[in-house]
């Protein structure tokens, strides 16, 4: 669900300092997104919005939900009448962000 190593990877590269300011903004961000998602359920801007989500899952190890967003996108650039299971999507990113929040500590300890 959460790929461990590339949070790890991301806090070397920009710093243990900067980490937490990275990680809170990015949870306000997609917690935005993911929250603008659920209320508009479908909608012309579908693609781009999982193709933002995608991306900033990617950068911090959401693997599963980054996954999920691109199967997404992929199919709402394909044909825009085909239904995409956006409440997997958001279920897979609550579960997600709670993994994430409540292991960080733990894993980046060491």
């Amino acid at each position: 669900m959460i790929d461990w190593s590339r949070v790890a990877t991301l806090r070397e590269e920009i710093g243990a300092e900067d980490f937490d300011d990275v990680v809170e903004l990015f949870l306000e961000e997609v917690d935005a997104a993911v929250d603008e998602l659920a209320a508009q359920q479908h909608d012309n801007d579908l693609e781009s919005k999982l193709h933002f989500l995608k991306g900033s899952a990617l950068s911090l190890g959401f693997q599963s939900f980054s996954e999920l967003c691109q199967a997404g996108e992929k199919t709402a650039a394909m044909n825009q009448d085909t239904i995409i299971d956006l409440q997997e999507i958001l279920h897979c990113y609550t579960q997600s962000r709670t993994v994430f929040v409540n292991d960080l500590p733990d894993k980046m300890a060491g």
